[in-house]
């Protein structure tokens, strides 16, 4: 079996490797998280809106900060996760913060096969669709587990972004989704430096493979927006030109860094 056709087996290993490092950065700020310090963002924040006694579904969790934001904000939230290794950091989070989200520990595509419930809101947010080889069977996940009239909200990094190579400085991938992009890295996106090493394989989606997996599967667009930022320092060669907002330094605002959709479920 090739590593292609075998990605979960690959990137679930590349996830457990990153965890333990990703827990300890500065990056993710654990120690004032804990402390009551939210993990989301301005963007997602108000596309949210007041969640407050909401249903929320959070796919591709990580070890859970947004999720139990989501939970301190009044929600009833749950987070899945593929990396069993982040699932388990995830609870401990939780248990230490005295969070009401649940966790789940499977891949996405499969999730029909370990939850059945409808939410008023399905949320996933920066490095998550990379990860799956198909828009449309995500698509058909996010509304399988949307309730009538309700919200899915995804911010994303934008695929522009991901058409250069690591340095910005010339264009190393293709826009479209040309199959599996199978790669290695040493450190991680958190910390640049740590003694990790690890194989991983992804995938690049267009924004109309994105617009169109969920346009055809009962979901409408109800907003789009693209920023000329990111909310995060995890690119080399940035500026932070405000508190929380990154630019590639020799690129400024000339290129779209993230992008956002709403989308209500028909």
């Amino acid at each position: 079996m090739s590593k292609e056709t075998d990605y979960l087996k690959v990137n679930q290993l590349s996830w457990n490797n990153r965890v333990d490092t990703h827990i300890d950065s500065a990056f993710y700020d654990l120690p004032n998280f804990l402390n009551g310090q939210t993990s989301l963002n301005s963007i997602e924040l108000a596309l949210l809106g007041n969640v407050e006694g909401k249903s929320i579904l959070h796919l591709q969790c990580h070890f859970g900060q947004d999720t139990i934001s989501l939970s301190r904000l009044g929600a009833e939230v749950t987070g899945v996760d593929l990396s069993d290794k982040a699932i388990e950091r995830a609870k401990e989070i939780g248990l230490k913060t005295n969070s009401n989200a649940t966790f789940i520990c499977c891949d996405v595509y499969d999730l029909p096969n370990h939850l059945d419930k409808q939410f008023d809101i399905v949320f996933t947010s920066y490095g998550t669709i990379g990860w799956l080889p198909n828009m449309q069977k995500w698509a058909e996940i996010v509304s399988r587990f949307l309730k009538p009239a309700g919200h899915f909200v995804f911010a994303e990094f934008h695929p522009v972004v991901w058409m250069f190579d690591d340095n910005f400085e010339q264009i190393g991938y293709n826009y479209f989704n040309k199959g599996a992009i199978v790669e290695s890295e040493t450190g991680t996106y958190a910390d640049k430096n740590a003694a990790i090493s690890q194989e991983y394989i992804m995938w690049n989606h267009s924004l109309s493979e994105v617009m169109s997996s969920l346009l055809d599967n009962q979901l409408e667009i109800v907003s789009f927006q693209e920023y000329d930022y990111s909310p995060y320092n995890c690119f080399k060669n940035t500026v932070e030109f405000e508190p929380k907002k990154y630019r590639i330094a020799h690129l400024d605002d000339k290129i779209p860094m993230v992008y956002s959709i709403v989308a209500r479920k028909g």
